[in-house]
């Protein structure tokens, strides 16, 4: 009997470590399957940074639509579902009709492969959705280096142009660019700015290099000064506040001063006041490196920079957050206010993996963690990211519902003011006209939109133009017959609507500093144009 069970035994042993060795075999061709599908993902060689042109117009740095794919992988709560019925119910951007054509043009993919809209859906499917991207314009002020060597990267960077890409840019982000213009590529970001923020802009050219810098700031080994303009007179002596900082949602990125927040400390020291804007002009030191820490510690103090969208504006009550009074709103109710309010491709961030990215609701481009700060080390490697499934990082893709109209208050999309990518399915490029007549706006098939919300009058697409590559051409204003975008005619944004007056000025470490030359907005006696 003893034999028995001892054979017994050993058996079950060999039966379980069979089972295991079965498990793991799954697993190692499940993680080889999906190696297999991410390096199939376009936009991992230097072919993304050919996808497109540019051209300057009006003083803007724009980028010729151009075709992308998205992807992502399936998720849990989909597995064993009708691909149309997850896109029908999740993603209600566009009809249930527009999805199933999309899937039966082969625009919509599993695994790359053609399905029918009846296919349902498996651990591990990898979607891919080809859209017509159009990319909202950004200053054609150039990016200045300020320093480069064989470790590291400086540049001054203008105000508008995000770092990453994100939300609607990703041609027209500083990655991109110093890549296409400058063929400096693979970069490791150090720190990051808020898309409005000017200043300062540290890359290191190696992973060393960048760890070295990332230590340096985590361990507040950095020195950083910027410098604002704000409203009122700023009084003269030095004032330190160390108000603790709250995010209140990180899906919107917006934060408070809260006793519930963490600990920070940011020293300012007026540098002049300006009677006649009634403005002031202020150094911000930073000790500490919280998210959005030098505009928030502004608005508690009462002296909030002059053209801050957010933290200047009175959806934060009567006294716009001065001493943390938001007129007794809850941070519910702060947040919903905010999203009515405000267009979200001006300033709102968020918080999320690509995959929610590509099926959530639309991101902007300000996402969560790039704060005027330079909070806290952001060192990884840009170029592979951009189109990697890295969080905050990859833009909202076609399928993304809008956010609520302002003016309505209703859940109908606000496709005007935040129109996504559209859907489409792969036809010859034509050329469209960009006449700008009176009969064009009033047609029932043109939209008259804006980039950022703004309402200037629209210029003529059709002169001024200058490309970065031999592709730029009038034949590269392609348009597509399923693109929505390519039916709405945008009005270019104003001088004012891409730029804060907030700037990184110095930033110095051990054994190094780096300095940019200052805005003119900085200068005391400056005066806002009229027509700006």
């Amino acid at each position: 009997g003893e034999k028995d069970n001892g054979k017994n035994c050993i058996l079950s042993c060999e039966k379980r470590k069979a089972d295991d060795t079965d498990i793991n075999k799954d697993l190692k061709k499940a993680k080889l399957e999906t190696k297999a599908l991410k390096a199939k993902r376009p936009g991992f060689t230097d072919d993304r940074y050919n996808e497109t042109s540019y051209y300057i117009e009006n003083g803007l740095r724009k980028v010729y639509p151009y075709y992308f794919t998205f992807t992502t992988f399936t998720k849990g709560r989909w597995v064993g579902e009708k691909i149309l019925d997850v896109f029908a119910r999740e993603f209600r951007a566009h009809p249930a009709a527009e999805y199933e054509r999309c899937i039966r043009a082969g625009t919509l993919t599993v695994n790359y492969e053609r399905v029918d809209p009846d296919y349902r859906l498996k651990h591990n499917d990898l979607l891919a959705n080809v859209v017509h991207r159009h990319e909202v314009p950004v200053t054609s002020q150039p990016i200045t280096l300020v320093h480069i060597d064989e470790d590291i990267v400086v540049v001054n960077k203008p105000a508008s142009i995000p770092v990453h890409p994100c939300g609607r840019y990703r041609h027209n982000t500083v990655v991109f660019i110093l890549a296409k213009e400058y063929n400096l590529k693979n970069l490791r970001t150090i720190h990051r700015l808020d898309r409005l923020t000017s200043g300062l802009l540290l890359f290191g050219r190696s992973p060393k290099k960048a760890r070295q810098m990332e230590h340096q700031i985590r361990n507040r080994q950095v020195q950083k000064e910027y410098v604002c303009r704000v409203d009122g007179e700023f009084p003269d002596e030095e004032i330190e506040c160390q108000e603790p900082i709250e995010v209140v949602s990180y899906k919107i990125g917006v934060c408070k001063v809260s006793p519930k927040g963490k600990d920070c400390s940011t020293v300012f020291k007026r540098l002049g006041y300006n009677m006649s804007s009634n403005t002031s002009v202020v150094l911000c030191k930073p000790k500490t490196g919280r998210m959005h820490q030098i505009r928030v510690h502004l608005q508690y103090l009462g002296y909030p920079v002059v053209n801050d969208p957010l933290y200047n504006h009175p959806v934060f009550g009567p006294l716009r957050g001065k001493g943390g009074d938001t007129g007794g709103k809850t941070d519910e109710q702060l947040v919903r206010d905010l999203i009515a309010i405000h267009n979200a491709e001006n300033w709102l961030g968020v918080d999320a993996a690509d995959d929610d990215l590509l099926f959530s609701k639309p991101v902007s481009d300000d996402k969560v963690g790039e704060d005027d700060c330079d909070t806290g080390p952001a060192s990884r490697e840009s170029s592979p990211r951009l189109e990697s499934p890295a969080p905050g990082v990859t833009p909202s893709s076609i399928m993304t519902p809008t956010l609520p109209s302002p003016s309505s208050g209703a859940e109908a999309p606000s496709e005007v003011n935040s129109p996504a990518p559209c859907t489409l399915a792969p036809s010859p490029v034509a050329s469209p006209s960009f006449n700008d007549d009176s009969n064009d706006a009033k047609s029932d098939k043109v939209t008259v939109a804006t980039q950022t919300g703004c309402t200037p009058a629209a210029s003529s697409h059709a002169s001024g133009l200058a490309t970065s590559s031999a592709s730029g051409s009038n034949d590269a204003l392609s348009s597509d017959p399923h693109c929505y975008e390519c039916r709405v005619r945008y009005r270019d944004p104003r001088p004012r609507d891409l730029v804060m007056y907030l700037h990184a000025w110095k930033y110095k470490g051990p054994g190094w500093e780096y300095e940019t030359e200052l805005p003119l907005w900085a200068s005391i006696d400056w005066d806002e144009p009229e027509n700006s």
